[in-house]
C-alpha cells in the first residue's frame, strides 16, 4: 500500500509517500480502507522532533511510528476475531495511533466510531482529534454551564472552530479571538462576539470571562487571569515555546498557581476516545456541529500541506485525500494486467 512515512526529523521534506506493506489486523483490530485523513499540530511536531522534550515520547533520533497522521475516516476492511461492533463495508472515523496517512490503517475497535451519516468522508476525518480536543476542554475541563461567557483563544484554527460550536451546544455565551481574515469564519459558527486580535487585545479590554480556552498561546498567564471572572477558569490546551521544552514550562507554572488562587489553572492535553466520538456524532447529526475545512490536498502533495499548516497560519482544518492513491493504484494494477 502507499503511505507517508517518515525515518528522520526535519522540515517537512523529509516526508516521503512510499509503497510499504500492509498492516495485519489483531484480533482487536478493525483494518480500515482509509479514504480521507487530517492534519493536526501533532503532525509538524512529529514531523520536526521539536520540543526536543517530545522526542522522549516519539523516539530519540527518529519517530518510533514510521507513518505520519492520526485523523482518518474509511471503510471497515476486515475485523480481528474478537471485534464485535464492526463489520466489512462499515463507514468508519477514529484518531489512530499507527498513522492515517496511509491507503490502510488499523486500529483498535475501542477507539472506532460509525462515521456521521450526514457527513461525507473528506468531513469526518477532520473531526477526531480537533473534535475530541474542543469537546473535553469544555464539557469535561471547564465544566461550561449554560448562561456562561466563554473566551476561545483561537477560535478560527481546528480545535478553535469546534470549540466555538460545542460551546454553543452547552449554553454558552460565546467570544472567538481570530485575525481579521478570519473574523466572518468564526462568526458563521455561531460565534455572540467576535475580537479581531490586530485591532483589540481581549486581555485588556476590561471584560470578564467565567471561561477562558487558549488555544494560541501567546498571552502571559496574568493577562489572562485579568480577563477572567474571580473564580472562572482557563484551559491551556495548546502553546508556544522555546526549542527544547516548548509550552511545558508555561503549563507547569499554571499548575503550581492553580492551588494558590481562586480561579481554576488547567491544562488539557486529549486522549482518542470511542465515547466521545459517539457524542461528536450526535451533535453533527443533529447539525449542531459542523467541520470546517479550509482545503484538501492529494497525499502526494502532503509536503505542501504540512508546509501550510506550519508557515501560512492555517485556518479550521486541512484534509488529506487518500481516495485518490486508491484509485491511482487500481488503475495502475489494471495497466499491468
Amino acid at each position: 500500500m502507499k503511505a507517508i512515512v517518515q525515518h528522520a526529523y526535519g522540515d517537512a521534506d523529509v516526508l516521503r509517500l512510499q509503497e510499504i506493506a500492509r498492516p495485519t489486523p489483531r484480533a482487536n483490530d478493525v483494518l480500515v480502507r482509509v479514504h480521507a485523513a487530517s492534519i493536526n499540530h501533532g503532525d509538524w511536531f512529529t514531523t520536526t522532533g521539536r520540543p526536543y522534550i517530545t522526542r522522549a515520547a516519539l523516539g530519540l533520533r527518529r519517530p518510533r511510528v514510521a507513518v505520519r497522521g492520526r485523523d482518518l475516516a474509511g471503510r471497515v476492511e476486515a475485523v480481528g476475531a474478537a471485534v464485535t461492533r464492526f463489520r466489512s463495508g462499515d463507514d468508519v472515523y477514529s484518531e489512530t495511533t499507527a498513522g492515517s496517512f496511509a491507503e490502510y490503517a488499523c486500529v483498535p475497535e475501542r477507539l472506532l466510531a460509525r462515521k456521521p451519516a450526514n457527513l461525507s468522508f473528506e468531513q469526518a476525518a477532520a473531526v477526531p482529534v480537533a473534535g475530541v480536543t474542543a469537546l473535553r476542554a469544555l464539557r469535561d475541563v471547564a465544566l461550561v454551564q449554560p448562561g456562561q461567557a466563554v473566551l476561545i483563544n483561537g477560535a478560527s484554527g481546528g480545535v478553535g472552530t469546534f470549540a466555538v460550536q460545542i460551546a454553543r451546544t452547552l449554553g454558552a455565551d460565546v467570544t472567538g479571538v481570530c485575525s481579521t481574515r478570519n473574523v466572518e469564519l468564526v462568526r458563521s459558527l455561531g460565534a455572540d462576539h467576535v475580537i479581531d486580535y490586530t485591532r483589540e487585545d481581549f486581555a485588556g479590554s476590561g471584560q470578564r470571562y467565567d471561561v477562558i480556552v487558549d488555544l494560541a498561546g501567546r498571552h502571559p498567564l496574568a493577562a489572562y487571569r485579568r480577563a477572567l471572572t474571580r473564580t472562572g477558569t482557563l484551559v491551556l490546551a495548546s502553546g508556544h515555546g522555546g526549542p527544547f521544552i516548548g509550552p511545558l514550562g508555561r503549563y507547569l507554572r499554571a499548575l503550581a498557581l492553580s492551588p494558590f488562587v481562586p480561579q481554576r489553572l488547567r491544562v488539557h492535553a486529549a486522549k482518542p476516545s470511542h465515547t466521545d466520538l459517539v457524542a461528536l456524532t450526535a451533535l453533527i447529526e443533529a447539525q449542531a456541529v459542523t467541520p470546517a475545512i479550509e482545503t484538501t490536498y492529494p497525499m502526494a502533495d502532503i509536503v505542501k500541506a504540512i508546509r501550510h499548516l506550519a508557515e501560512q497560519h492555517a485556518r479550521s482544518k486541512i484534509v488529506i485525500a487518500v481516495r485518490d492513491s486508491h484509485a491511482a493504484t487500481t488503475t495502475e494494477g489494471d495497466r499491468s494486467e
